[in-house]
């Protein structure tokens, strides 16, 4: 079982097809949806529990970052090869730039205010500049991008290349690739999600093709323990406060774990179809599930972590 309790099922709009990665920004209370079969963006004010704005020609919209410091929501328009920025004042797209052939996940540098952007199918990292909005650099990795994520200890990113089974780091001050480390040889198949706990020094990793998950220990590199999860893990969530982690899966199964002091596992539990996508208000201890049908529509379901 799982230790969430219910809250609500909030109607979203549009279509009932598929809803991707969420980000959310804690300063406005604004949990951003991508809904990728609708090629929109759904704003969600998480205080009034409704949505806000649907913004919308954001392409097959797959990844999505808000950055309060930047006042700017990035996504990741895969139908257009694009990344789209959005002002969160007005909640318009105020520019695009190119994103590679399959721009998917999405890290940011607040140092260099640069986007790092995993490029799928392009086997490539795309580096843009925030400030001039231009695409300034491409790194080659050798194998299909799954996720990036930006540690805020070592200033580095990183990226999952999950064809090649190995999380890749990058120095973003010359974009250059510093180090290689595998995790293939825990079993691990098809690297995609990816979660980086800074503070803490650990880095989890979802084997969307082996059906496990991965504790990595960031000081040394080294693959810790290993998990199995349900069918096809996708989208991780930290909850910094309570130091819960949630790994949502394509097959529905929601498995969670406590961050602490050791990383165990609390639970595993069928949640709903497609329930592939998680995020998570730490300042409310509300997990948000974006469901793409249930009974014919899209659905945010809203719960609450509990003792």
């Amino acid at each position: 079982m799982l230790h969430l309790a219910p809250i609500a099922d909030v109607r979203l709009p549009g279509a009932p097809t598929r809803l991707d990665y969420q980000s959310f920004d804690a300063r406005r209370h604004l949990l951003f949806i991508a809904h990728l079969g609708d090629g929109t963006i759904v704003v969600f004010n998480t205080n009034a529990n409704r949505v806000v704005a649907t913004i919308p020609n954001v392409s097959e919209a797959h990844g999505v970052l808000a950055v309060p410091e930047e006042r700017t929501v990035f996504a990741s328009a895969t139908g257009t090869n694009e990344v789209v920025a959005i002002d969160e004042r007005s909640l318009r797209v105020s520019w695009r730039a190119p994103g590679g052939t399959y721009p998917d996940g999405i890290a940011y540098d607040p140092i260099e205010r640069h986007l790092f952007v995993s490029d799928e199918r392009g086997r490539t990292e795309t580096v843009i500049d925030a400030t001039s909005h231009r695409r300034i650099a491409t790194i080659s990795l050798g194998g299909e991008a799954g996720n990036s994520q930006y540690d805020d200890v070592s200033h580095h990113i990183f990226v999952n290349v999950q064809t090649s089974g190995e999380l890749v780091e990058i120095d973003p001050r010359d974009d250059a690739i510093l180090h290689r480390y595998s995790v293939s040889g825990s079993g691990c198949a098809g690297n995609h999600g990816l979660l980086v706990d800074a503070r803490n020094r650990r880095a989890f990793v979802a084997c969307e093709d082996s059906n496990s998950f991965l504790w990595i220990d960031m000081r040394d590199m080294r693959i810790v323990r290993t998990w199995t999860t349900g069918e096809a893990p996708d989208v991780l969530a930290l909850d910094t406060k309570t130091h819960r982690l949630f790994v949502a899966a394509e097959s529905g199964i929601v498995s969670e774990f406590s961050d602490e002091t050791r990383v165990e596992r609390l639970g595993q539990a069928y949640l709903a179809a497609n329930a592939h996508s998680v995020a998570v208000d730490p300042g409310t201890q509300r997990v948000y599930f974006p469901l793409e049908n249930l009974d014919g529509m899209p659905v945010l379901r809203i719960m609450k972590e509990r003792p």
